[in-house]
């Protein structure tokens, strides 16, 4: 935060120079074609020779830009992944990289439809966002029959490296398994025996609290009840009034973005948490939902994130030049779609082609993950990256120091323990090596 402070005062001009080198101009399509900076990549040995192919390679941002995900992917996602090509020198294998933007608005159909044209047709490469579930499937089945890649910053079901994984697909950023990993961990040992799930009634929001529940009843808790409200839902209170009335020891808000923010205003309204023997449980929650609610609601909220913008001195350095452009924190899902396309640009490089998914695939298998979010992440067989997450607690009013001074870092939960091990996969690709 002293780091952060001192930037905000113009002391960081020296080390963000050290960091990144001054990045191309864009414009609305991508970068300038005249950008003659090269793309920095990690030794790895003789390159294999590139392909002869010409036009440009396209990116793909497809997520909720307008709708009640829009601050938690949306614009910001498409700031992120056009920093990355920027910060990769806007040119890769002697191709100028471009990146185009859809509004998916949270239907699978708009969703397919929009990345079934630009498969087809606008020659996009690789599709990233997706921050929907329902969506995010879709895309992911049509990225493998077109032999297409997507990488899933924004979606969290476990399905898209389990019954439903693609060869092409690849889960970035978090899932639902390691949600309820640590937050339905971290509850538990703190008493939390009886637990009530508020759920978002689509693929997201099942998978939520599906893998929350098993984590409860596997540490000697009980579900007492659930309700399952519509997405983009203005009013919780029968929904929360249903809640009260199965006193529950634990209120899991297994929804999003919009949702979460409505629901947490709304349950301290109706005054659900002010006896002190109850919690309630955001179990996907991020820096713009808690400045949206306020600390004076959010704080004591634990939730568990890959990202939080003032982690040290490389995630304050991003954050920074992110909050230039935004004029918000970046996200976890924000940030993510930053490395996801940087490692893909050192894989398109590294494979000597854009245009042979499976080359580019095992290319990002085998390089590791390293940026200001991951330190040596991986990415498995079955499309599962491998990365550290946290456990995360809202401050009070009286601790935070700034607007963005929100959370802090409870505990750290390695990439081995967060997310679920491969001995346990239903991605065919794995079943059918055993």
């Amino acid at each position: 935060m002293r780091i952060f402070k001192r930037a905000l005062l113009g002391g960081t001009a020296a080390l963000l120079a050290a960091i990144f080198a001054s990045p191309p101009m864009l414009s609305s399509r991508g970068l300038i074609s005249g950008a003659t900076a090269q793309p920095q990549v990690p030794a790895a040995g003789a390159l294999p020779a590139p392909t002869t192919a010409t036009g440009p390679l396209r990116i793909g941002v497809l997520d909720d830009m307008s709708g009640l995900y829009a601050d938690i992917t949306g614009p910001g996602g498409v700031i992120a992944v056009r920093m990355a090509v920027e910060d990769f020198g806007g040119r890769v294998l002697d191709r100028h990289i471009e990146v185009v933007s859809g509004d998916h608005q949270n239907r699978a159909d708009v969703g397919s439809g929009i990345a079934r044209r630009w498969f087809d047709v606008e020659g996009v490469h690789m599709i990233t966002g997706l921050g929907n579930s329902s969506v995010a499937l879709s895309v992911q089945q049509l990225a493998r029959e077109r032999g297409r890649i997507n990488i899933v910053s924004g979606a969290a079901t476990t399905e898209l490296t389990g019954r439903q994984c693609s060869p092409t697909g690849v889960h970035w950023t978090y899932d639902t398994y390691a949600l309820a990993r640590g937050t339905g961990t971290a509850l538990l040992q703190e008493g939390g025996q009886r637990w009530f799930f508020l759920t978002a009634d689509y693929a997201f929001g099942h998978a939520l609290e599906r893998d929350t529940a098993a984590v409860v009843l596997a540490g000697g808790g009980t579900v007492v009840g659930r309700a399952r409200h519509p997405l983009n839902t203005a009013d919780f209170s029968s929904f929360l009034l249903t809640a009260q009335g199965a006193r529950a020891d634990v209120i899991a808000l297994a929804n999003a973005g919009g949702d979460t923010i409505n629901a947490v205003k709304q349950a301290a309204e109706f005054g659900l948490t002010r006896s002190g023997n109850r919690r309630l449980a955001a179990l996907l929650m991020m820096v713009t939902d808690v400045r949206a609610i306020g600390l004076q609601t959010a704080q004591g909220l634990v939730f568990t994130e890959s990202f939080y913008w003032d982690m040290d001195d490389a995630t304050r350095a991003f954050s920074q030049r992110f909050f230039e452009r935004h004029g918000a924190m970046p996200t976890m899902l924000q940030a993510g779609m930053y490395g996801a396309t940087l490692h893909y640009l050192r894989a398109v490089q590294a494979a000597g082609t854009a245009d042979d998914a499976a080359a580019v695939m095992a290319r990002m298998r085998e390089m590791p993950i390293n940026d200001f979010m991951t330190r040596d992440g991986r990415l498995r067989e079955d499309g599962r990256v491998i990365r550290d997450v946290h456990l995360m607690q809202v401050k009070t009013p009286e601790e935070s120091t700034g607007p963005w001074d929100l959370m802090r870092v409870v505990r750290t939960i390695p990439g081995d323990q967060a997310f679920r091990p491969l001995a346990e996969s239903e991605c065919p690709l794995v079943v059918s090596r055993r």
